[in-house]
């Protein structure tokens, strides 16, 4: 028998950006197991670090 697979909740309107407290739309999943929250436009500044970071991107809310 497999564990199950850990997943993360889906974004509310409670999650905040990491980086001006704006409604989150992006989660950051770090390779290490952390994450980072941003607003749709912290993301599009930090979209080519994140790439280069090989995150994985979640999007909602």
């Amino acid at each position: 028998m497999q564990p199950g697979t850990l997943s993360r909740p889906a974004l509310t309107a409670a999650d905040r950006c990491d980086r001006c407290g704006a409604a989150a739309k992006v989660r950051a999943v770090l390779q290490s197991g952390g994450e980072l929250l941003f607003c749709g436009h912290h993301a599009r500044a930090h979209a080519d670090k994140l790439r280069e970071l090989d995150v994985d991107i979640q999007t909602g809310a």
